[in-house]
């Protein structure tokens, strides 16, 4: 009988979890572990990016929408979910940018915002966490507060003498950074189109790449297979339908090609207590051994 392992992933906003390693989740949960997502706000300040949800009923419910649509992706992914209750940030816009919104996520000092997170480790007990990189994936400052948030709950949730009130201590053994669009990714995906004789929707994206700025995939320490469940991280989505245009190119790529040109999500090891050796193919790498040892 396989040991069941537990797996933590922290986002930053309902929707996150499904673009940034859904798949994954959906393989491990469907190989009988246990998965959770946590969303440290509520994107509230999120723009209406499908159309057909620019309405003012919705704009005037956001909030609630919002919650609604994270919900209905947390049973399609069967993922448990938690929030964290934080306030969204927004994405500031400007030159020069705007000062961010009093008393919001990335603006929480980190020894507020850090012991939430910790209750939730010591409650659920992952052996794994993920979360963003230092840059957030792209620099929206709840991203970057998210990682700052993660990195410091994964330190902090094992020790005895930090928040004792909190629980019991827990100690997650392995800590990734998700990574998504690299240029080599892109590329493969608009050369495969073109060569398909498709249109390809990244021609443009490619063109103005900054030819100086260094691809996430030379950080990438592990490669998960999951284009099994490409479908299911499809649909979770969906169900964000006011942040996810089902006509747009989040879905250009047909199916079968992402399953024979890129079948799997991408994470960099950033810390680990077993031992285990890069490049890996499973989050729970030198964890399964720990844990039936």
């Amino acid at each position: 009988m396989v040991e069941k392992l537990r797996l933590m992933a922290v986002h930053a906003h309902p929707d996150d979890e499904s673009s940034k390693g859904a798949a994954t989740m959906a393989r491990y949960v469907a190989e009988g572990h246990e998965v959770m997502v946590v969303t440290c706000t509520g994107g509230e300040a999120g723009s209406i990016l499908n159309p057909a949800m620019d309405r003012p009923d919705v704009l005037e419910n956001i909030a609630e929408i919002r919650r609604q649509e994270m919900a209905r992706a947390a049973e399609i992914l069967g993922v448990r979910h938690r929030w964290l209750g934080f306030v969204d940030s927004g994405l500031p816009e400007g030159d020069p940018l705007p000062p961010l919104p009093e008393g919001c996520f990335a603006l929480v000092p980190l020894e507020e915002s850090t012991p939430p997170l910790v209750q939730v480790i010591r409650e659920f007990r992952p052996h794994v966490i993920v979360t963003y990189d230092e840059n957030g994936g792209y620099p929206h400052p709840d991203h970057i507060r998210c990682h700052e948030v993660s990195v410091a709950a994964f330190d902090a949730a094992g020790d005895p003498e930090r928040y004792p009130e909190l629980g019991e201590p827990w100690q997650p053994l392995k800590l990734y950074y998700s990574h998504g669009f690299s240029r080599a990714k892109l590329m493969a995906f608009h050369e495969a189109l073109v060569a398909a004789g498709q249109e390809s929707p990244y021609a443009e994206w490619l063109a103005g790449w900054d030819a100086d700025r260094p691809d996430v995939i030379e950080r990438v320490t592990t490669r998960v297979e999951c284009a099994d469940y490409f479908p299911v991280r499809d649909e979770a989505l969906k169900a964000h339908a006011t942040q996810i245009d089902p006509e747009s190119r989040w879905f250009a790529v047909p199916l079968e090609m992402q399953r024979s040109v890129w079948p799997t999500e991408e994470y960099e090891l950033a810390r680990s207590l077993v031992d285990s050796t890069v490049p890996e193919d499973d989050l729970f790498a030198g964890v399964r051994e720990r844990v039936t040892a």
